[in-house]
Formats: C-alpha cells, structure tokens, sequence
C-alpha cells in the first residue's frame, strides 16, 4: 500500500465529514438566514430616510427608532381600521345570510322548476357528514394554527430586530467590513452597497406607485357599484396585491368580493371580472415598463427573476428577486467591457444584405444614398 493513501482516504472521510455537517447546520439555519436576507432588504429601504435624519444632526439609532415607529403605526391603524369593518360587514352577513339563501333557492326553483325549501337544505347541510368532518377536523386544528400565529409573531419580531441593528449601525457595519478588505476592494464594497440602497428604494417605489393606480382603479369600481367602505378596500386592494407576492392578488380581491356580495350577489361578480382583467393589464402592461424604468431592468429579466426567487425562497425570494438582480446587474456593468456596435442595418432590424452587394454599397443603402449592385 502507497504511504500516501491512508492520509488520502482519512482526508476524504473528513472532508466527506465536514460537508455533511454542513447540510445539517444550513438545514437547520434556513429560516434564519432567510429572515436575515429580509431584514437587510428592508434595511435598505429604510436606509434614506434614516440617512437623511442622521444628516440633519439626529442620532442614528433614534431615527431608525423613528421610522419603524412609524411603519408599525401606519401598520397598526391599517389592520385595525380593516379589522373592525370586517367584522361589522361579516355580522351584517351573518344576518342577511337567511335572505340570500332564499333567492337562491328562488332561482334555482324558478330556473329548474324543483320545489326546494330553505328549511330541507338547512337540514340536509347540519347532517351531512362532510360539515361533521369539518368542524371535527377544524377544533383538532386549533392547536396548530396558534402555534403557526406564535412563529409568524417570533420571526416577525426577529426580522425587525435585524433590520433594527442592521440600519442602526449601517455606518459601523460597512467599517468593519471594509477593515478586512484592501482599499481597492472597499471601493468596491461600499459602490455595491449603495447601488443596492438605490435599487431597492426603486423597487419600493415603484411598488407604492402600482398600488396607488391599483388601489384608484378599484375604488373607481367600487363607488360606481356603491360598495361601503371604499377608501378602505382601494387601500386593502392597492397594498395586498402588491407587497403580498404570488397569493396577494387573491387575498386581495376576496374581500371586496365579499363586501360587494352583502350589497348584490351579482356585484360580486362584477368585482371578480374587474380583479381578473385588471391583473392581466398590470402583469403584461404596467408592470413590466414600471419596474423595468425605476429599477432599470429588462421586462423579461424582471419576470425571470421573480419566478427563480420564487422557486428557491418562495414567498421570500418573490418579493426580493428584483431589487438583488437589479443591483447585481448594475454592480456588473461596471466590469464588462462594451465596443462600438457596427453600421450593419440587421443590427437596427433592416434587411438582410443581398448577395453579391459590396460593403461600400450596403453602407450607402443603409444612409439613404444611391447604391450599386455588382453583378
């Protein structure tokens, strides 16, 4: 046996070793990781509004203490004002549910000639065993829907504990990183960073611009219909679809539907046609030119981007697949070199140059001037 192949074999087992216990530790550390990517995001959207107050001669730490104050007010007041509507709209509901029961039975009757009462299918509903399973399946569930509500509420108190510490000491985070790095690459380092604080500002802007046009075109619908409530649901509407990724849209729309169905069931439906449609305009039309001016991406990247950050962080990476791809992509432009494109006219999406034809001849064709065709 070669004397090198037990140091071999023993190297590979503790290689072999260590990247298995690294899985295991990253595994078990996604979910941190993850909210630690969320609150640098959010960080850096923070980040102007902090820097402008610590310009002005304000602590650092008490102007990010200001501004979520005011993220979580704004929050606070949103939820409760939402809140309280629901529950008043949903009691409402509740009362006027006998009603919509009977001219639904009513139409069915008059539609089909059937003679069916609201009391035959009250009873046929309470004894059927799927409403049994239901109920039995909802009360052994309770359990597990707080324990979900206590780690939505623990993660969300540790995303913003990060983002605290992270825009707080933003100054201090960059220093101790640029001490370990030579002077060339903390230019690099610190040019990185701000092109992601104005990325991701362009992204939240363009977001917040979506969702006032979305939260307009909404509430023009719902006072036309004469739906309650309407500033409220435009805002619901406006806020949801945009910063809840891949299922905002549906939560969104669920509940001005179910306003709009205490007032006429028929309004209901006016407002899931308006919800469809609208979403159609603002994911091919509006979208893609307003996310690609303010972040300054290509359509077809920004699409692209979502559905991989979708696909490797859920939720998570929807939501902060374009502002990491636009601040990646400009951080790039810098080290790729770019040369003159050449006067071709299949460049500008002229035609295909004849066979045959001299450069010189293709070159005045393609300015506007008499050319000549050799044979």
């Amino acid at each position: 046996m070669p004397g090198w192949l037990p140091r071999a074999m023993v190297l590979a087992l503790a290689l072999y070793a260590c990247f298995r216990l690294g899985s295991w530790a990253f595994d078990q550390l996604i979910g941190l990781l993850t909210n630690v990517l969320i609150a640098f995001f959010l960080a850096l959207a923070i980040e102007p509004a902090v820097g402008r107050m610590s310009a002005r001669g304000m602590r650092r730490g008490l102007a990010t203490f200001l501004v979520f104050i005011g993220l979580m007010i704004f929050s606070a007041g949103f939820v409760v004002l939402l809140g309280s509507m629901l529950a008043g709209q949903i009691v409402d509901m509740v009362d006027d549910f006998p009603k919509y029961i009977d001219s639904v039975i009513n139409w069915v009757n008059h539609t089909f000639h059937t003679e069916l009462s609201r009391v035959e299918v009250q009873d046929s509903l309470l004894h059927s065993d799927w409403l049994q399973k239901y109920v039995q399946n909802s009360a052994s569930g309770v359990l597990d829907i707080s324990t979900t509500v206590l780690g939505g509420l623990f993660r969300l108190l540790t995303i913003f504990l990060f983002s605290f510490y992270f825009a707080a000491d933003g100054p201090r985070l960059r220093r101790a990183l640029c001490s370990v790095l030579p002077p060339a690459r903390q230019t690099e380092v610190l040019r990185a960073w701000e092109i992601a604080v104005d990325k991701t500002g362009g992204y939240l802007y363009s977001r917040g611009l979506m969702a006032l046009i979305s939260g307009a075109a909404h509430y023009i619908l719902l006072v036309a219909l004469g739906v309650p409530y309407a500033p409220a649901l435009a805002v619901w509407v406006g806020l949801v679809s945009q910063f809840i990724p891949t299922i905002g849209t549906y939560l969104a729309g669920a509940l001005p539907m179910l306003i709009a169905f205490t007032v006429d069931p028929w309004y209901a439906l006016w407002v899931l046609g308006f919800v469809v449609v609208y979403q159609q305009f603002e994911n091919y039309v509006l979208q893609p030119k307003l996310t690609a001016r303010t972040v300054d991406i290509h359509p077809a990247v920004a699409f692209g981007s979502v559905i991989a950050g979708t696909a490797l962080l859920g939720a998570v990476g929807a939501l902060i697949a374009i502002p990491a791809v636009a601040t990646l992509q400009a951080f790039l432009a810098a080290y790729v070199k770019r040369y003159d494109v050449t006067d071709d006219p299949r460049v500008h999406g002229g035609p295909r140059p004849r066979r045959g034809e001299s450069a010189l001849s293709r070159i005045r064709r393609a300015l506007g001037g008499p050319g000549r065709t050799e044979s």
